[in-house]
């Protein structure tokens, strides 16, 4: 009697073990398929903007970009004005001060919906690389981002090796990082952008394979504890993170990749 208990016991375990499984990689297809939507809408939500704020018509224009390209009175006012501060800040303002807020209160279609705005908020902040930079060099360096961020990703979620002890190190560095950028908005120091951006890309790459098997580790924790309510928004928090760490090695990547027009 005690084996045939045993046995039914290991049965239970072998079964409940392949559907936390099966429920981990619709998971993780969940939480990339959601980060590309939003990085589709920042995508649009950026080159729609740019093309609203730069005209070849230099009636009533009163800042010129370059030769034959002016500021519409919707770029200058995003570029020129102090409203630039509020649009380069308020994706940050929002990670530090509103999703902590919407994961605990909002179900899961309106943690999805806030992630899909603040994408587009992030859109609007990175507009302004359009008019920097030529549209080879933007869409080149997305794509060595993206072959970067898939290995990176690939290995997070593979790898056997424990990659917890690296958190506390990492939040430190982005913590840094920030310091640093806002250090030299006003320095405007290429020498200190150079290392910002060199730093910033080991930071993040790091980030992408720790935050991808932080994501793996939780969702096998809670799915165990049975925790639907938490499961129902993680995808949405996992694609946040996710996103987080591509678009910041996107642009410290363009940094060094990017052609200027």
């Amino acid at each position: 009697m005690a084996q045939n208990e045993t046995i039914r016991s290991a049965s239970v375990g072998a079964r409940a073990s392949a559907q936390i499984d099966a429920g981990l990689k619709t998971h993780m297809n969940k939480v990339y398929g959601t980060m590309s939507v939003g990085m589709l809408i920042t995508a649009m939500a950026a080159w729609a903007i740019a093309g609203l704020a730069v005209t070849s018509d230099p009636t009533g224009a009163t800042v010129a970009l370059r030769e034959g390209q002016y500021l519409t009175g919707l770029g200058e006012m995003l570029y020129t004005t102090p409203l630039r501060w509020v649009v380069m800040f308020a994706p940050l303002a929002f990670i530090l001060f509103g999703w902590g807020t919407v994961m605990r209160k909002a179900n899961a279609a309106g943690v999805q919906l806030a992630f899909f705005g603040f994408a587009t908020l992030m859109g609007v902040a990175l507009s302004s690389i359009f008019l920097v930079y030529t549209s080879f060099s933007i869409v080149q360096t997305f794509l060595v981002t993206s072959i970067a961020f898939a290995g990176l990703s690939l290995y997070g979620y593979t790898t056997k090796k424990d990659l917890s002890g690296m958190g506390t190190f990492l939040m430190m560095g982005v913590i840094g990082l920030i310091v640093a950028i806002i250090i030299n908005i006003f320095l405007q120091s290429p020498a200190m952008m150079f290392a910002i951006s060199i730093i910033g890309v080991l930071i993040f790459a790091a980030l992408t394979a720790y935050d991808t098997q932080r994501i793996k580790t939780e969702y096998v924790a809670h799915a165990v504890h049975g925790d639907q309510d938490w499961l129902d928004k993680s995808a949405s928090d996992g694609a946040l993170s996710l996103y987080i760490n591509f678009l910041n090695m996107f642009q410290f990547l363009l940094f060094f990749m990017g052609g200027q027009e």
